[in-house]
């Protein structure tokens, strides 16, 4: 009987070890994938927009001529809209969604923080094509009706910030587009940081609550601290999320190739100009400059998440160096 049990506990020991072996196998691999499909991305968009490269160099990122008939491309004025428009989603969307976060997690009572909570979450399942056809039938006129001459007849003469809001109010163009954008991060950006206030151990809180804080001092000297690098990687997710924004941002932003400061004026982006022109695209040249803007949204994405990551790192060293 003794030796039957044996026999039977050595069989399962080694179909547990084979499953083991069988599940770090299948994880190793899964993360080898993914590293396999990240360079297959960059080497197969560096290979298709090598003949852009090669032919305009450096002055590929420099110009701002975008001309199928000449062959001269360059990509300044895509980047510059793609940056534009997101740095005034990020204005935009980082203190709603502060906001959001704070009175979700400290200021609402417990039966309003679900049905708020759901309704924030669902503006991220709406699709980026209903957004693109809300803001140019709906938002672009009222953009071109009140908002920007408002902001015209406000800052237009403004020494400093004026030529930001010159030309005609079309109700299209950067601002609409990075509004837009912002309004889309928004359920990105506040449910994480409501999910990294939640961590913010409760006696922490009740010990500032108990020396006479108000809200906001609970937030900003005990809440926001403690929470920092999770609401930090929040906000660098909603920036590559609207980096890599297309179809709503190509409704609204005007889809023009000239570079102005105003931003009234329509303009592009690297999404919107590959949904334009990439099934109408007239030559290899065309295709291959169209490819390398892709391979430059790539850089500038990975960029961002890098710079992310690095400010993550240095935030948790410093927390570990005070603790």
């Amino acid at each position: 009987m003794n030796n039957a049990r044996f026999h039977i506990s050595d069989a399962t020991l080694k179909r547990q070890r084979l499953m083991d072996r069988a599940f770090q196998a299948l994880t190793t691999g899964s993360a080898w994938l993914v590293l396999i499909i990240l360079f297959s991305i960059i080497i197969s968009l560096f290979i298709g927009g090598w003949q852009a490269l090669s032919a305009f160099g450096f002055n590929f990122l420099g110009s701002s001529e975008w001309n199928p008939v000449t062959e001269k491309f360059g990509a300044l004025v895509p980047i510059y809209g793609t940056l534009v428009s997101s740095l005034i989603a990020l204005i935009i969307a980082v203190p709603i969604s502060f906001g959001i976060a704070v009175f979700l997690t400290e200021v609402a009572p417990h039966w309003l923080r679900r049905p708020i909570g759901t309704a924030v979450e669902l503006l991220a399942a709406i699709p980026s094509i209903i957004y693109g056809m809300w803001g140019l039938f709906v938002f672009a006129p009222v953009m071109s009706q009140y908002v920007q001459p408002w902001l015209q007849a406000r800052f237009g003469d403004n020494g400093f910030i004026g030529f930001l809001f010159q030309g005609a109010p079309l109700g299209i163009g950067m601002l609409p587009a990075g509004i837009i954008l912002g309004i889309m991060i928004i359920p990105f950006v506040s449910s994480i940081m409501r999910d990294v206030f939640y961590t913010t151990p409760k006696f922490l809180k009740e010990s500032a609550y108990a020396v006479g804080a108000t809200h906001w001092e609970v937030v900003w000297r005990v809440v926001l601290p403690y929470a920092r690098v999770g609401a930090v990687g929040g906000i660098f997710l909603g920036l590559g999320r609207a980096l890599g924004e297309t179809m709503a941002v190509t409704f609204v932003i005007g889809n023009a190739h000239r570079l102005n400061l105003s931003l009234f004026e329509p303009g592009n982006s690297i999404s919107s100009t590959l949904a334009n022109e990439f099934t109408e695209a007239v030559g290899d040249l065309h295709t291959s400059a169209l490819i390398a803007l892709g391979l430059v949204l790539f850089m500038i994405t990975f960029a961002v998440l890098a710079l992310a990551k690095l400010l993550l790192l240095s935030l948790e060293s410093r927390d570990g160096v005070k603790t």
